[in-house]
């Protein structure tokens, strides 16, 4: 920590009020001055004094308040310690699926059997963690989608957010091209340069105003980046055979991601599904730049708050007069 000025030269005006005094003529005295004032001569008794030690005085407090003007307005302050501050990469928004077909239980975290919508809070909430320079955003869709969390730099409140999310709460249907259409809308107006959308769902389109191919056109015409992620286990019969059949629009998942830029992910399982977040932490790397500022703690005010304390004792003295000031014998 470090003691500085920030307007040094502000201590030029130092000699001012002597160049003044050297300088300028002496005011005229006024004859017959109209206004009359009772106590003016007991207000300048204490100059009048013998020896002159009030005038003295009052001359040392007046110099004394000018020269705390003036260290004033050098805006005096302590620096603190460079602190590393980073640079934002990218705006990125995550688009959760809720509806309620991710409430199939097909997805294993220790050796406990949980929902699909569980399992993503669990690495995702791990993902947004590690976004350290990014602002990330957060929408939940269902049938309807909605944006839960707006672009931010607060990656603690988007988790919460996240873990705070209830499958169905959007309605029970899949509509992922308005959940497209949001982001693209949210991200669109963006200045930086890279905008990223990760969508993740179990299923195919079934509602909403838009298409997904159409919103993936929109998407693309707004350099916005979308990565689609479709999760879940595929379904199997009673003695563990794949039954061939599977909710999940992959075909769509794939043109979305393609049309924009983006990559298709498949997550059957957990460790698929933490897999593909540190893939995409490569693809997406977090920024590492940083640039570095310093705390600055403004002290202008005690010298500015002291020079008004000893003005407003100077103006009390001069009216008291000699009960401030007594006769020297």
């Amino acid at each position: 920590m470090t003691f500085s000025f920030a307007h040094w030269w502000a201590f030029l005006a130092l000699p001012l009020p002597l160049l003044a005094y050297l300088a300028l003529p002496r005011a005229p005295a006024l004859e017959g001055a109209a206004l009359r004032v009772p106590f003016y001569a007991l207000a300048m008794r204490g100059a009048a004094t013998q020896g002159g030690r009030p005038a003295g005085l009052m001359l040392l407090v007046a110099l004394l308040v000018w020269l705390l003007l003036v260290t004033a307005a050098a805006r005096p302050q302590w620096i603190g310690e460079p602190l590393p501050l980073p640079v934002a990469g990218r705006d990125l928004m995550l688009a959760v699926d809720i509806s309620g077909s991710m409430v199939e239980e097909d997805m294993v975290i220790g050796a406990r059997v949980t929902d699909r919508l569980t399992a993503v809070k669990a690495v995702a909430g791990d993902f947004i963690e590690r976004r350290v320079g990014d602002r990330i955003g957060l929408i939940l869709f269902g049938q309807q989608a909605y944006p839960q969390a707006p672009l931010t730099f607060d990656r603690e409140t988007v988790r919460t957010l996240l873990f705070e999310s209830a499958i169905g709460l959007a309605g029970r249907e899949t509509a992922m091209g308005d959940a497209i259409g949001l982001a693209v809308k949210r991200l669109r107006d963006q200045s930086v340069d890279e905008r990223v959308l990760i969508l993740l769902t179990d299923g195919a389109n079934t509602a909403g105003a838009i298409a997904p191919d159409k919103a993936a056109e929109l998407a693309a015409d707004a350099g916005v980046r979308i990565h689609t992620i479709g999760i879940g286990a595929d379904p199997r019969g009673p003695f563990g055979m794949s039954l061939g059949r599977n909710p999940l629009d992959e075909r769509t998942l794939k043109v979305i991601a393609k049309q924009t830029g983006g990559r298709y992910f498949r997550a059957r399982d957990l460790r698929e599904l933490q897999s593909i977040y540190a893939l995409l932490d490569e693809l997406e790397p977090v920024e590492t730049e940083e640039e570095g500022f310093r705390p600055v703690r403004e002290l202008f005010a005690w010298p500015l708050g002291l020079a008004l304390v000893l003005s407003a004792l100077a103006a009390t003295a001069r009216l008291v007069g000699a009960n401030v000031f007594p006769h020297a014998s």
